[in-house]
């Protein structure tokens, strides 16, 4: 799961890491550890909720009573700052050994140079365990950066009682909800001082991006010569449109949560202001944590589109640094980490779902508590996020799409004038990754 309240990605971007000079890279470094190549490796976790902490760092204790010889060190890193810190450590020769991070954030670093290339470190056992669609996250340029561990599908939340009581058709993982339907349903939970649907989109461009994939939508097109424009055509603004029209016209959803991230809606849930919750299946462990003992929830699937329910995931991944001087022990330690059943447990810990199929098996993630089995029978729908490998999307994101959205779900500006922000000024901002 993500830090509470921060969405996706958590860092403001550093454009000038588009093209790094020569002699930052590190292959042109001195050396980063006087060790001799020896030393304890370093891996930084960005764990955060105390069961995923400590299921880290039980795991990097029983590899250190196995493997004397290969200690590893924990490092507590942080998602808020990690992109920044990540960019000043790879450019000062200090980077961790193994980096926990999320895919959408390793492009620039993969083709920065900063990152080993693992296609010929990974073990047979782990590449195969680990689905092609997965791969494809941490593949940057083709070739692999990152390992896919955890992935978080986005559900949705409901107020069981008011689902109940509206009579309307409960969805299934097999049979979701269209986008219009889940209009409609949003009308029919709308009243008595209630809304139908509260959407929290303090960081709208992500949760935008990836549902927009059940309609067909990417965004981002790669052309014939490999360069990467942004489009925003009839199939990208299928989920934009719902979501602005019922804020704006048929006033089902809050205006009030927009700028909210999704831990801030709970309370509002729990009172009874909103029905349904659109968030990343992790946020189950804080409803367990908050809900009031008699409040009756439950987990439902997105809505799907034209292009079925797929939706895009940008998972947790386990990357190497390329100064990293042991690089074969490091990857032993990831291949430790992602044994099935350790995965099972960094899974459990999170609140998420884990990328190895073997994993996937565990009885734990397909019992019916908490939803658990909603979230486990979407993993097949999960597909690497639309802007995984495009130089320059945390910028566009942070300049470009970020608010361009924010003013259109507002009602601030018309959906012309956000596709003329998205297109024209954002490939003004892509071109500039892509000389």
């Amino acid at each position: 799961m993500t830090a509470p309240g921060t969405g996706p990605r958590r860092r403001s971007v550093l454009a000038a890491a588009a093209a790094l000079p020569a002699a930052l890279l590190p292959g042109c470094s001195n050396g980063r550890r006087g060790d001799g190549g020896r030393g304890v490796l370093r891996f930084q976790s960005l764990a955060w909720q105390k069961e995923s902490v400590d299921a880290n760092k039980q795991l990097v204790a029983e590899w250190n009573r196995r493997h004397p010889d290969i200690p590893v060190q924990y490092v507590q890193g942080a998602w808020p700052t990690v992109h920044d810190q990540l960019l000043t450590s790879f450019e000062g020769g200090e980077a961790p050994d193994i980096i926990h991070d999320a895919s959408d954030d390793l492009a620039d670093f993969a083709y920065g140079g900063y990152l080993a290339d693992l296609t010929g470190l990974l073990p047979k056992r782990l590449k195969d365990d680990i689905p092609r669609r997965s791969w494809e996250s941490g593949t940057f340029g083709g070739r692999i950066h990152g390992v896919p561990f955890l992935q978080e599908p986005r559900v949705l939340i409901a107020d069981g009682v008011k689902l109940r009581r509206s009579g309307v058709r409960v969805p299934t993982a097999g049979e979701p909800w269209t986008w219009e339907e889940f209009g409609e349903v949003a009308k029919e939970l709308t009243g008595g001082g209630g809304y139908g649907v509260a959407w929290p989109l303090k960081e709208p461009v992500s949760a935008t991006l990836n549902l927009a994939l059940s309609t067909g939508g990417r965004i981002f097109r790669r052309r014939p010569d490999g360069r990467v424009e942004v489009r925003f055509d009839a199939a990208d603004q299928v989920v934009p449109r719902t979501i602005h029209d019922q804020v704006n016209v048929a006033r089902s959803a809050a205006r009030t949560t927009l700028g909210m991230g999704g831990a801030d809606t709970l309370p509002g849930f729990f009172a009874g202001r909103y029905a349904i919750l659109p968030l990343g299946f992790s946020y189950r462990q804080q409803i367990v944590q908050q809900a009031p003992k008699d409040f009756e929830w439950t987990v439902l699937p997105a809505p799907r589109g034209p292009g079925g329910a797929d939706q895009g995931v940008s998972p947790q991944t386990l990357s190497i640094a390329a100064d990293c001087p042991r690089k074969e022990e490091a990857m032993a330690f990831v291949d430790f980490l992602l044994r099935p059943p350790n995965m099972v447990r960094l899974a459990l810990g999170d609140w998420m779902l884990p990328t190895g199929q073997e994993a996937l098996k565990a009885p734990e993630l397909h019992v019916d508590r908490y939803g658990w089995a909603t979230g486990t029978a979407l993993a097949d729908t999960l597909r690497a996020a639309p802007a995984q490998s495009v130089r320059g999307y945390p910028e566009w994101k942070d300049k470009i799409a970020t608010p361009g959205f924010q003013e259109y779900y507002s009602g601030a500006i018309d959906v012309d004038e956000l596709r003329r922000r998205l297109v024209h000024d954002g490939n003004l901002v892509l071109a500039r990754y892509q000389r």
